[in-house]
């Protein structure tokens, strides 16, 4: 057997012959270090209900390293003038914007009676808070379509030009000629740049099935931190987190590249903090880069090097001499329980036949799919692979109650990449 992982894996590979399993992959890249960012907001460009720089000075001012707004459909790019009164925003965030940015910077007009304010592009107010290795603003869009009565989001992050919803035929159709889309645009320009698929259970849109058959996306959101995407499926469909299990399992038995999972918070309210908003600092990735620059950030995820967290910090994630192990950042009080999860080989196929119509959007997958393979208290949890596994992923569970969570209940966690087994 063949033990394959992603190149460039920021899992730190040592060389190990067992049999005929070889192990192999190359360490991080020289000076590499854990840059924390978000991938999915929204600003006032679209439906988000704050001023753009009033949104990327909050993560910065919360310890993140990077941002992308991904507003639907357009770029922070142009004029364009809203009603101040009218906007999702209203008086209030025109009050804040101007108590935190000043009268100089912030453009207003009257227009037949209406106060209007105009939108910074991202090219004026980047320079407000981006530095060399200390903070970066990327360009990206949630390309917004949908197939019939079913939305269909593909989030581009550091995307060079505005790209159009693409439509199509199908659900899977749909995605595909978005993700395509993306691609064509990176081969064109030659920028970094990748697509993902956000939200998938948004709408009960997207099935494995969607997910397991659409080509060159290696990214989903497996965490959401939208209180109305159903990140945790319901009594009839799966959560995301199975959703990615069924997609690991069933792309790694096909000879598929497999698919990395994502967190993100989707924020787009700024003003009122509850479960019934989508707020920010829900969901977030740590990726492991040489530099603070958009195509060390796209290399490094390409090749598997993050991690999704809603709260848990990861010191290292290590697979060496068949043994996963990580080393959680310890926080005073706070228990840490770790998911060694994965599919064995041989797993039953799903059934035929489809359930029943109105009821779950996806087929009947087995029960050995996503299996918990070992459970292991502490902070230096360790997993040894036994050679029958597909692949493995840990998942991080703290006893800290998430604060400001999408639901009650939620606690922080941290989901690495899969570490993969090719048979």
């Amino acid at each position: 057997m063949l033990w394959v992982m992603p190149p460039r894996i920021w899992m730190r590979l040592t060389a190990l012959v067992v049999g005929t399993a070889v192990l192999g992959g190359c360490a991080p890249a020289p000076g590499a270090r854990w840059w924390k960012g978000n991938l999915h907001t929204h600003s006032l460009w679209s439906d988000g209900d704050e001023f753009p720089e009033v949104i990327v000075d909050w993560y910065r001012s919360h310890g993140y390293d990077f941002v992308a707004l991904s507003d639907h459909n357009t770029l922070a790019a142009g004029e364009r003038w809203i009603d101040a009164a009218g906007s999702a925003g209203g008086m209030g965030a025109l009050d804040g914007y101007l108590e935190r940015f000043g009268d100089e910077w912030v453009e207003r007009r009257e227009v037949n009676g209406t106060l209007e304010v105009r939108l910074r592009t991202l090219e004026e107010y980047r320079v407000l808070f981006e530095e060399p290795g200390g903070f970066l603003v990327i360009q990206s869009e949630e390309i917004t379509d949908r197939f019939q009565s079913k939305p269909i989001h593909v989030n581009a992050t550091n995307i060079a030009e505005l790209i159009p919803p693409q439509g199509g035929g199908s659900v899977v159709e749909v995605m595909q000629n978005n993700v395509d889309a993306v691609i064509a645009q990176r081969r064109a320009t030659g920028q970094a740049m990748f697509p993902h698929i956000n939200h998938p259970n948004f709408g009960w849109s997207i099935t494995a099935e969607d997910l397991i058959a659409v080509q060159r996306e290696r990214f989903f959101e497996v965490y959401n931190g939208h209180p109305a995407v159903h990140t945790d499926g319901d009594d009839l469909r799966p959560s995301t987190e199975r959703l990615w299990d069924i997609v690991l399992a069933e792309r790694v038995r096909q000879g598929q590249e497999v698919m990395f999972g994502i967190a993100t918070d989707d924020a787009h309210n700024y003003h009122e903090y509850d479960d019934n908003h989508s707020n920010p600092g829900r969901g977030w990735v740590m990726v492991r880069a040489p530099a603070l620059a958009p195509e060390d950030i796209i290399v490094a995820m390409e090749a598997g090097d993050f991690y999704g967290s809603s709260g848990v910090v990861l010191e290292e994630i290590e697979f060496a001499g068949g043994t996963l192990t990580l080393r959680v950042q310890e926080e005073e009080g706070v228990a840490y329980t770790t998911q060694f999860v994965g599919t064995r080989a041989g797993y039953p196929a799903a059934e035929v036949t489809p359930v029943p119509a109105g009821a779950p959007v996806t087929r009947r997958y087995s029960d050995e799919i996503g299996v918990v393979l070992a459970e292991v208290p502490g902070t230096s949890p360790s997993y040894t692979v036994t050679g029958d596994e597909l692949y493995v992923r840990a998942k991080v569970i703290s006893s800290k109650r998430k604060e400001n969570p999408y639901r009650e209940g939620e606690m922080e966690v941290a989901w690495t990449q899969p570490v993969v087994i090719r048979r």
